[in-house]
């Protein structure tokens, strides 16, 4: 199938249609047309012409052919409900589509998790897993298919192929420049079911031999509308000196921004600059006002290596469990101030 039959089948321009296939970069197009794009290329079973595609990067004569059969992968999201509901694994499914579509494999079916343990599996050549999941639903999927990858945030020690990005490391590093900036009122709003960004929140006061105010802990399902709740409780107990916080540690981005939202209302009303932090740095990092501080998680990365992972496995390349981790790194904008009164 080509360009041109999505192009048609969406009503745009075939050059927008390769953009967005080809770019998961938040310019490319808006989010309307991608979705649009995306959902015609999975309906028709879009593949690109692999001979073009390396005519374009070279002129050296091609010696892989394309393979007539096409691999099939079933994708389970873990730890949402919906792609829509949590930037972060939005953006890294619309990597994992643009990596899956180079390898030319297709996606069977998308499942959220709690569909997974209640419904026969398709018969897939593989899976990915997106987000941490319990042993329990990890020793089903494994007994159904064992070309199995998994992305998340922190080893769990499993027999699967795992790509993780370390979620305490990435907890400490906001930490830590926090503490830079003078620091020492932190609250934290987020999972605080022994989840690793929490423990790295906990770890860092501890290490920093600075006491755990608990009534500076917000747990929450690392929503939006629940951070909501959670930053005016604190903003409440600060202005009748029940708390005292000088930054806001969030789990996330999609919590950070609702925060700093929140903050640019009761400017008026709040006597000292509040510093926000948080881990992802998702595209709308960039259009907070100030710009968002986060950690940023290499979602690009992670995708590329987990279809490269998978692709090996399904082909037999490997038959160990391989697992495979990305730093993180700090993205310094502007929502994070000295404390007052710091040097």
């Amino acid at each position: 199938m080509s360009l041109k039959k999505i192009a048609s089948m969406t009503g745009v321009s075939v050059s927008t249609v390769s953009r967005v296939l080809n770019d998961a970069s938040p310019t490319c197009a808006s989010k309307e047309t991608k979705d649009k794009v995306w959902k015609a290329a999975r309906e028709i079973g879009y593949r690109p012409n692999e001979a073009a595609r390396q005519l374009k990067k070279s002129d050296k004569s091609i010696k892989k052919s394309t393979s007539s059969t096409t691999s099939t992968i079933t994708i389970i999201l873990a730890r949402v409900t919906s792609l829509e509901a949590d930037p972060f694994f939005f953006e890294l499914f619309r990597h994992l589509e643009i990596e899956l579509m180079k390898e030319q494999i297709l996606i069977q079916q998308v499942i959220y998790a709690e569909e997974s343990l209640t419904q026969t599996l398709p018969d897939s050549d593989g899976i990915i897993i997106l987000g941490r999941c319990s042993r329990a639903l990890l020793s089903h999927i494994t007994s159904l298919n064992r070309n199995v990858v998994g992305i998340w945030r922190n080893s769990m020690n499993f027999d699967v192929d795992e790509v993780i990005c370390d979620g305490e490391k990435a907890a400490e590093i906001a930490m830590h420049h926090l503490l830079s900036l003078g620091h020492k009122n932190i609250a934290y709003i987020g999972d605080c079911s022994y989840e690793s960004r929490y423990i790295g929140y906990c770890n860092t006061l501890i290490q920093n031999h600075l006491s755990m105010d608990y009534s500076l802990i917000k747990h929450t399902n690392q929503s939006a509308e629940e951070a909501e709740k959670a930053f005016l409780s604190l903003l409440e107990k600060r202005s009748h000196g029940k708390a005292e916080v000088s930054a806001v540690f969030c789990a996330n981005d999609a919590s950070a921004i609702r925060v700093l939202e929140l903050l640019q209302k009761q400017k008026k009303n709040t006597r000292t600059s509040i510093s926000v932090i948080s881990i992802d740095d998702i595209d709308d990092a960039q259009n907070t006002k100030p710009y968002l501080t986060t950690v940023h998680i290499p979602r690009e990365g992670m995708a590329h290596m987990a279809v490269k992972l998978l692709t090996d496995r399904i082909e037999g390349g490997h038959t160990d469990t391989v697992r495979i981790e990305f730093s993180c790194r700090i993205m310094n904008r502007e929502s994070c101030y000295a404390n007052a009164g710091h040097p």
